[in-house]
């Protein structure tokens, strides 16, 4: 019994694979914003991370992980470069010691503020390149998948 794979198999699983397009969108995607948000010493992670903390009250580690599809330790790493440069503060939550609740300080919110019209620049374009594929379609079936 053979356990070669064929390469029309390989070229159907390359052409046709959802996550492999996933992927490979999601790190191009990350370069292009990472080189757009590099002046301002960001990069996409950090504005995503920046962008989940702004709030009215100082969120939830669990709700923050959950909104980046992030693991706790993955977060509190992503957190730590955060707090060093003076962006974001993590406390322990008031109501439950165990948690933790996370906030922009004024370097953070005035970081996420000179962020915005970057994002927004850089977003405008990746939509125009879209050929004609439907970005609010498009946003629907990621988050169908998310």
């Amino acid at each position: 019994m053979s356990t070669a794979v064929s390469f029309a198999t390989t070229a159907h699983i390359r052409d046709a694979c959802l996550c492999l397009h996933a992927q490979r969108a999601a790190r191009a995607l990350g370069r292009r914003f990472d080189d757009a948000l590099r002046p301002l010493g960001l990069t996409s992670g950090q504005f995503s991370l920046l962008m989940a903390l702004n709030r009215p009250e100082p969120a939830a580690m669990s709700a923050v992980a959950r909104l980046l599809a992030m693991d706790r330790t993955t977060l509190t790493a992503a957190l730590k470069v955060l707090e060093r440069r003076g962006l974001a503060t993590v406390a322990v939550d008031p109501e439950d010691g165990r948690g933790r609740r996370l906030s922009l300080t004024e370097a953070g919110r005035a970081g996420l503020a000179a962020a915005v019209p970057v994002w927004r620049a850089t977003h405008a374009a990746v939509e125009a390149t879209l050929g004609g594929v439907d970005a609010d379609m498009l946003r629907t079936g990621l988050r169908a998948l998310a």
